[in-house]
């Protein structure tokens, strides 16, 4: 059987594929396990420092969750749909946003449903010129359920959030950069290029750094300023007894290229 996620290494770069294409890469539950147990190998291996994440095919990065399988929990009430469906994907999503190595979504077709809610989740999203997102929950009789009602109005506002949400339209990649969905939109033969370009761009600096950006920015995001700004101080203390900081300054002082070891 073929893998469900492909992964490859690249020097400080891992690259994960959902390779479903015949399915449009939509996720099931193994998908989602599989993924888990991929980050879960990631996350210590201090050679790997950026990860993408991209769809196999030219169609779909993802259509989203997969409708046949999710059937199952849903028909069996409330709470087993909480338990094996919501929070399932809950978690995923929030693995992806708050993992503590960056995570660029390649987007190279259409993001639909939970596969905007990945794109949603991500700390970078670079969209091929073809990718098209849409919130088509709302088509199926239900809401967002992976944390699209609550990601996706803090990233593009209330009201542009709210026409999404309630029409299930989709928009193009163009509009999907000028909201704040998406970082920026290449031509899609440049996507995966592009994509490794900005992951090596980020290896390159200094590990401990990049985690606590990420961590003081998923973190003090939604809180009152002063309590972010207590977040910023806590990651930065951190960081001030490391090898990486005394190597930075000297780097800088020394007018000679910095070497970041994560320490």
């Amino acid at each position: 059987m073929d893998e469900i996620v492909l992964h490859a290494v690249d020097g400080a770069v891992a690259t994960l594929t959902l390779n479903r294409p015949a399915r449009l890469n939509a996720i099931d539950f193994a998908t989602i396990d599989r993924l888990h147990a991929l980050l879960d190998g990631i996350e210590p291996d201090p050679a790997v420092r950026v990860v993408i994440l991209t769809g196999a095919g030219d169609q779909a990065f993802s259509a989203g969750a997969d409708i046949h399988e999710f059937t199952g929990p849903v028909s069996k009430g409330p709470e087993t749909a909480l338990r094996e469906f919501v929070r399932r994907g809950q978690r995923f999503t929030s693995r992806i946003e708050s993992f503590p190595k960056p995570i660029i979504v390649a987007v190279n077709g259409l993001a639909f449903g939970g596969g905007c809610e990945v794109t949603e989740a991500a700390p970078i999203a670079i969209a091929s010129d073809r990718a098209t997102f849409a919130k088509s929950e709302i088509n199926l009789g239900f809401s967002p359920p992976y944390g699209g009602t609550q990601r996706l109005p803090r990233l593009v506002g209330r009201k542009r959030a709210l026409a999404m949400l309630l029409t299930g339209e989709p928009i193009d990649a163009a509009r999907a950069e000028r909201i704040g969905l998406v970082n920026m939109v290449v031509p899609h033969d440049r996507l995966m290029a592009t994509a490794r370009d900005f992951a090596a761009r980020i290896a390159a600096k200094p590990p401990l750094a990049v985690t606590a950006c990420l961590a003081a920015v998923t973190r003090g995001i939604n809180l009152p300023i002063d309590e972010g700004l207590a977040v910023e101080a806590a990651q930065f203390a951190r960081l001030a007894a490391s090898a990486d900081i005394t190597e930075g300054i000297a780097a800088f002082r020394e007018k000679r290229p910095a070497i970041f070891t994560g320490r």
